[in-house]
């Protein structure tokens, strides 16, 4: 994880909080620098098998170094480990969604663009 930047930190945070239409994100903010450094790989190994969700997102310094912001979301239940990236105006989606089960983490990573970013489900 990545405490480098204070100022895009407080943007990531207020596009997360900002509701998409009447919909928005449930998560809890946690800035801890004892994670500093620590990689997806690393920040898996921390959490317990039985963690009382089946996901996590993590800002890490590509969602801080990036204008778009993506965020790292990763599985803890069905595959646990498997990434993918999400904009923040996206995250109500895969959190309202796969938080009630109503879709699975791997309908939205497998919808990701080819560079692992999930920016919403093309308008059919």
């Amino acid at each position: 994880m990545d405490f480098t930047d204070e100022n895009a930190w407080q943007s990531i945070c207020a596009a997360i909080r900002r509701p998409v239409g009447e919909f928005q994100v449930h998560v809890d903010f946690i800035s801890d620098p004892t994670f500093e450094g620590i990689g997806a790989d690393g920040l898996l190994s921390l959490i317990p098998k039985k963690y009382g969700h089946s996901f996590i997102f993590a800002v890490d310094h590509r969602a801080l170094s990036r204008p778009d912001h993506p965020i790292l979301v990763m599985d803890l239940y069905e595959e646990r480990g498997r990434t993918f990236r999400v904009i923040p105006s996206e995250m109500w989606g895969v959190e309202n969604n796969v938080s009630i089960a109503n879709m699975d983490f791997a309908e939205f990573a497998d919808s990701a663009d080819p560079d692992g970013i999930f920016r919403g489900f093309p308008e059919s």
